[in-house]
């Protein structure tokens, strides 16, 4: 069994449908498919119906937005086959709305620069839980003003931290997101350790239990790092997953749909756990 436990949809920043991914799942031969769209579990109801058509196995999951406030930067926790997923849904609601209330702000900001009506940005986010840096650099492209989305346009404008029109909000603490999942009954993984130079803090949550695997397998990391995170997992006793971040034509990087994978071993660990999970659940409902 081989599965991609990292691809995003049209409901968050992603430019394929639901069906769509699970379709090109299929096609890459891929067992177990985990649609992790930011901060929301819209996909869900939908992903499990089309599962069955396509003989695929879907796993609930959710990119969970946090905030090291230690360090002041942020980080992504994978949130795995919630069995409580209403728990997770005042959370999910917040980050959106924080995400939404900046990407306004930019929106503002880059019709000061550009005379684009604001429609024209909107349009590429129907279906969208928010408002997307990809979104507003789709319109600019569309009127003339870039030749593509992640080029020297995107780098004036929204690099990190500087960028002339970006705008930035915390969060919710790490912490607080990473007990929240277990509370909701869910697996926490923490999604591309390299891409936002969260390794120190990948270390003080393993020691704190904070954290049941490691996204191991991602574009983000060279070879060499993959392999420390890997060495650390299994050093840890932790789930190593692998995960191609699909975004379709919001890539920022080359990947698709089974370019990084977890393997038979690491999805046998998820879904015991993913059991386990689901038997306390049961057992604290049939408690009350």
């Amino acid at each position: 069994m081989i599965g991609d436990l990292h691809v995003h949809t049209t409901l968050s920043d992603g430019s394929f449908g639901i069906e769509e991914v699970i379709a090109q799942a299929k096609r890459m031969k891929l067992d177990c498919l985990a649609i992790t769209d930011h901060d929301t579990l819209s996909s869900s109801s939908r992903s499990q119906i089309l599962a069955e058509r396509y003989d695929i196995k879907v796993i609930p999951a959710v990119e969970l937005s946090a905030w090291d406030k230690k360090r002041n930067t942020k980080v992504h926790i994978l949130c795995y086959a919630p069995q409580k997923p209403d728990r997770l849904e005042g959370l999910c609601l917040k980050s959106c709305q924080i995400r939404t209330q900046c990407a306004k702000d930019m929106i503002e900001k880059v019709m000061k620069r550009y005379p684009i009506p604001q429609d024209a940005f909107l349009k590429y986010t129907k279906g969208s839980k928010s408002i997307y840096k990809q979104h507003i650099m789709r319109a600019l492209v569309n009127y003339g003003y870039a030749t593509e989305l992640y080029g020297s346009v995107n780098e004036k404008l929204f690099s990190y931290p500087r960028g002339e029109c970006l705008v930035t909000r915390e969060y919710p603490d790490v912490n607080f997101v990473c007990d929240l999942i277990h509370s909701s009954k869910g697996v926490a993984v923490m999604a591309h350790p390299h891409m936002f130079k969260n390794i120190e803090l990948l270390n003080e949550l393993i020691e704190a239990g904070k954290i049941d695997g490691i996204e191991c397998y991602h574009y983000s990391a060279t070879k060499q790092q993959q392999q420390r995170l890997v060495s650390l997992a299994k050093e840890k006793d932790l789930i190593i997953t692998g995960g191609s971040d699909f975004h379709g034509l919001y890539n920022s990087t080359m990947t698709h749909i089974g370019s990084s994978t977890t393997d038979d071993e690491n999805l046998d660990k998820l879904f015991k756990l993913i059991h386990q999970n689901a038997q306390k659940a049961n057992k604290n409902a049939a408690a009350k």
